[in-house]
């Protein structure tokens, strides 16, 4: 590498600023106004450095509706991963490192609780909201990559228990997880007037199921990736909880710019795109990734194409 391309490197790299900025973004995908809230600066100042980052090719962006989200990953070998491992040395013991690590605790926070604020406001009526998704024909399509009979099975976002119900009566052995209280009560009355007693309710979070590592033989998470803060985070987990040589599938939306979905249903993420799927679920450390895009064809309302996808953790 000549001396220009070093000055680069120190150049970009030379500012605490930036050094934060990468440092947050290496843990987390944030919008401009996520970086204000951690960084407490104004707009114009964080834009500034993104645009900086963003030349030098660090950061990867992606819109959502009207935001855009930025990443970054750091390089696997070079120059600029030898540099980067030397400023997270140096870091370490940097004050503000722990000061944004709590600042952006907070702001997923505020993501998850927006989230669950909906749900619990929503509760039984979620099952006539959710026919907006037109999705029974995705579960069916779902569902055949969940065999043979009597694997033991982590529903991700039960919801009011519809799906878990359906995967019981193909003869798994159900774990329903979901945050809200008032989705568990409504799927427990409906278990109840189903006469289906094997499924297990357990109340919790995505990003910290409450399961023991290989728990179940499968994890599945049916239109629930584009209600979670960090969907990364969530397929982690979904890919500690599964035994080895187990499967995990997640079926959600294409990436689309339909707010409506926002205000209506309450989602956090317009979709994704196929191939930060797959780079989760790679980075999960599953293997054999399948991701496939299905249309829909909704009555009424369009609905953006949605897909089906599926990994296995490595034996």
């Amino acid at each position: 590498m000549g001396s220009e391309a070093l000055q680069k490197i120190f150049k970009t790299l030379a500012d605490p600023t930036r050094i934060r900025i990468l440092a947050l973004l290496e843990k987390e995908e944030l919008a401009v106004q996520d970086l204000m809230d951690v960084l407490g600066m104004p707009q114009s100042r964080v834009s500034r450095h993104l645009g900086i980052l963003r030349e030098a090719g660090l950061l990867r962006d992606r819109r959502d509706g009207t935001f855009v989200y930025y990443r970054f990953l750091p390089p696997d070998a070079g120059a600029w991963r030898d540099a980067w491992d030397l400023v997270c040395r140096a870091r370490r013991d940097d004050p503000t490192r722990g000061r944004d690590q709590l600042a952006l605790a907070r702001v997923i926070e505020a993501r998850a609780s927006r989230t669950r604020a909906w749900f619990d406001s929503v509760g039984p009526e979620w099952d006539a909201l959710r026919k907006a998704f037109n999705d029974d024909l995705l579960r069916a399509h779902a569902l055949t990559r969940l065999v043979p009979p009597g694997l033991r099975v982590a529903d991700v976002g039960t919801g009011t228990g519809i799906l878990a119900i359906e995967l019981a009566r193909l003869g798994l052995r159900v774990i329903a997880i979901d945050h809200s209280e008032a989705m568990l009560e409504a799927a427990r009355r409906k278990l109840e007037t189903e006469g289906v007693t094997d499924v297990e309710l357990r109340r919790g979070e995505i990003a910290a199921l409450p399961l023991r590592d290989a728990e179940v033989d499968a994890a599945f998470a049916h239109m629930v990736l584009h209600y979670l803060p960090s969907p990364a985070d969530g397929i982690r987990e979904m890919a500690r909880v599964v035994r080895p040589d187990g499967r995990v599938v997640i079926v959600d939306f294409v990436s689309h710019e339909l707010e409506w979905m926002r205000q209506e249903l309450g989602v956090l993420w317009l979709g994704f795109e196929l191939e930060d799927v797959r780079q989760w679920l790679s980075g999960a450390g599953l293997r054999d990734v399948r991701v496939d895009a299905v249309a829909t064809r909704p009555r009424g309302r369009d609905l953006p194409a949605a897909f089906i996808a599926s990994a296995r953790k490595p034996a």
